[in-house]
């Protein structure tokens, strides 16, 4: 998998900006638990206030504050003030370090100045051990004690008040600063309003960053994935473009076609789950588990807990599972190969009535795709229910305990809420790590299936310093004992094979089948190399020239004719997209053409189905015998070409093809059955298992080989043989 992300050097900008993006939504995720939070906490138990530093207070009241402080701390909070007046308010410029530390000052003063304004038991106390009147001010009293008798009664209440729950005190100071607010007549409800809806608007500006962040990383993720679709259909494409016949037999047509398509889309989709998911996941995870540790570490075994019980289900399911997935693409493949042959093949089917056998054939691997699939889904079935249920059980668990800390006094309603929130978002990011993975074979099996194209060595390559052909050797084409194997056979096809053809000549191949007419051909375009010996063209081997040089001085046609989508004219220009159209009529006439090109309504401007299939086979083989002629190449290669033809369109083809090579002097390399498409050859080689047997003209092979006039006696009568 990691070696196809190469092909994302491109798009590396792309890519930080997601991860970029990533970082801001989950940023954003994980702050609105603590503003739902806070919400609860400050806007709604607290009633607004945040802490138990007031924006304001009257003096006398912070008088009052003071007798409970030590001279430090009532220094510190003098710095924080300025009087004014009656009142003392905060400076502008605090901190929120030093508003930390005066939350911490204020808070003693302030539970300890509510209890004493109030009559209870812990008042009656201090007025007996003050030996105080029942009238008398509390609160002067003290203030008037030795500095000593203060500090230790001080000491006690600060031992007795470290040892309560922080949420205690804070609901005290709260609590004394909103009563205070009330008595110089600010509105109390107003400030809860402002703070619920600063905090909701906040909420919702999250929500709509994240809402941006998200539609951006999608956006950007699809182009990244589309770009690296098409950069690797584009790399698999030039690859196969560039496979000599050896390479192309260790993949199936099918096999190329899935593999360009289908294994390509599983890793475009998993590289946009990538960006989208198993990126955004751990940090996700990252951050939730930071945030909750930050919030109650007393309930983090919750999340141990959740996450063991995610791995065991997950653990499970990659064992019973992970082979299927594996398994998938292959299956698909396979399909995809006996579909096309099917369809290839529907005429010999049909044919031969083997309908019910290509059925049981293409239902015997559907089935096993079906089956591979119907597996594959009651896991992932399985799955979902049974993290819900994991998640679900969570959320009441932590309900559970959180609902006890909450009566205890040591957690916060709004903590316990951001706690589930996290706790959820810590499962989730699990649950997308754990749905990636399960999806990651696939996505690596097709991967592996797309190196296995991009990473195997060609056996055609140019060479590092290309010759330059000779000019005084145009148009000749040289075996210099020439033999072949096919890769991967021990048998030889060909054997100590030598001939010249010079140019202008028209020189023909004939054997009987499997003689290695068309291998011997199949060599001259570098189709395969030779095993050894040397193919010479313009009296340079082939192997050090150029394909691209090479292949521009022949003008071949195949056994059996290829057209292309488009129109009769696209066909013929294919070799020559820059011929006029009084090339392209001129090719047609001598391919003999014309007379059902002309016939029909939009002439050459004709529609060709994909793969010719709307012509029939002698007129699909003539026009690629145009298309050949339209290049004006140096040399023409016909392989067993004329067989789709008539015997009179065969000779009015070959006279003209004469008349057209004696006026360009291009040589003429021919492959034939049959004796009267070759009888007035230059030269004709005779091939009996792969080596030569004769070579002369038609009268010399008829008087010195045996193997041609066998040939010859087979086709023609002595008469017809005799009057030629």
């Amino acid at each position: 998998m990691f070696k196809v992300l190469k092909y994302l050097k491109q798009s590396l900008g792309y890519v930080l900006c997601i991860i970029l993006l990533l970082f801001l939504q989950a940023y954003c995720d994980l702050s609105l638990p603590d503003y739902t939070s806070r919400i609860v906490n400050v806007g709604i138990q607290q009633q607004g206030i945040e802490n138990g530093v007031p924006d304001k207070i009257r003096v006398s009241s912070m008088e009052q504050l003071f007798v409970f402080m030590d001279e430090k701390d009532q220094s510190e909070v003098e710095d924080a003030y300025n009087k004014e007046g009656d009142i003392y308010k905060i400076k502008k410029d605090v901190s929120e370090e030093k508003e930390e530390r005066l939350n911490e000052i204020f808070g003693a003063p302030m539970l300890m100045a509510q209890q004493l304004s109030q009559d209870s038991e812990q008042t009656e106390l201090i007025r007996k051990k003050l030996k105080l009147p029942q009238d008398a001010d509390l609160l002067q009293a003290i203030s008037q004690l030795p500095q000593d008798a203060k500090a230790q009664m001080f000491q006690e209440v600060k031992d007795q008040i470290s040892q309560m729950p922080e949420s205690i005190v804070t609901q005290t100071a709260v609590t004394y600063v909103r009563s205070e607010y009330e008595q110089m007549g600010e509105d109390v409800d107003q400030i809860q309003i402002t703070y619920i809806l600063r905090a909701g608007i906040q909420m919702v500006g999250l929500a709509l960053v994240i809402m941006l962040a998200a539609v951006s990383v999608t956006f950007l993720s699809a182009r990244v994935a589309a770009t690296l679709g098409h950069d690797l259909r584009n790399a698999v494409y030039r690859k196969v473009v560039g496979f000599s016949g050896a390479e192309y037999n260790r993949f199936s047509t099918a096999s190329l076609i899935t593999r360009s398509t289908n294994d390509i889309q599983q890793i475009q989709l998993m590289t946009a789950m990538i960006f989208r998911i198993a990126l955004y996941a751990p940090i996700l995870g990252i951050g939730g588990v930071l945030k909750v540790v930050k919030t109650d570490v007393s309930m983090s075994w919750i999340i141990a807990l959740a996450v063991v019980l995610i791995l065991i289900v997950i653990g499970l399911l990659f064992k019973i599972a992970m082979p299927k997935f594996t398994k998938l693409q292959y299956l698909i493949d396979r399909l995809n190969l006996v579909t096309r042959e099917i369809l290839m093949g529907i005429p010999v089917i049909r044919a031969f009535s083997r309908e019910k056998f290509e059925e049981e054939r293409f239902e015997g691997a559907n089935q096993k795709l079906t089956r591979t699939n119907l597996f594959v889904n009651r896991c992932m079935t399985f799955m979902m229910p049974t993290m819900m249920l994991i998640m679900n059980g969570i959320s009441v668990m932590i309900v559970f305990f959180g609902s006890k800390a909450v009566d205890a006094g040591t957690m916060q309603v709004g903590n316990m809420m951001a706690f589930i929130q996290y706790s959820m978002q810590i499962i989730m990011a699990f649950l997308m790590i754990c749905m990636m993975s399960i999806m990651l074979p696939r996505a690596d099996v097709a991967a592996k299936r797309i190196n296995e194209v991009l990473e195997t060595t060609e056996t055609i390559l140019d060479p590092e310093q290309p010759k330059q052909p000779e000019e005084s050797q145009r148009g000749t084409v040289q075996f210099d004992h020439v033999s072949f194997t096919y890769p991967g056979s021990s048998e030889k096809i060909l054997r100590d094979i030598s001939f010249t053809a010079e140019r202008g000549q028209t020189v023909a191949f004939i054997g009987s089948t499997g003689s290695g007419k068309s291998s011997l051909v199949n060599l001259i375009p570098r189709f395969y190399d030779v095993t050894s010996g040397a193919v010479r063209v313009d009296g340079v081997d082939v192997r050090e020239m150029t394909q691209k040089e090479l292949r521009s001085k022949l003008g071949y046609v195949p056994q059996k004719g290829v057209l292309f989508s488009g129109t009769i004219a696209s066909n013929i220009r294919y070799g020559c997209p820059d011929a006029d159209m009084d090339v392209v009529r001129q090719a047609a006439q001598v391919a003999q053409a014309t007379e059902f090109i002309e016939n029909k309504p939009d002439t050459y401007d004709s529609p060709i189905a994909q793969g010719g299939t709307n012509v029939s086979g002698g007129q699909k083989q003539r026009l690629s015998i145009a298309r050949a002629i339209a290049k004006k190449p140096e040399i023409f290669i016909f392989d067993d070409t004329f067989s789709a033809l008539d015997f009179k369109t065969d000779a009015k083809l070959r006279k003209a093809l004469n008349a057209l090579c004696e006026e360009t002097r291009s040589t003429v390399l021919m492959v034939a059955q049959r004796i009267s498409s070759i009888m007035h050859a230059d030269r004709i080689v005779v091939l009996d298992k792969g080596a030569i047997v004769g070579i002369g003209t038609h009268k010399e092979l008829m008087e010195t080989c045996d193997v041609y006039k066998e040939i010859a006696y087979s086709q023609l009568s002595k008469e017809e043989l005799e009057n030629e």
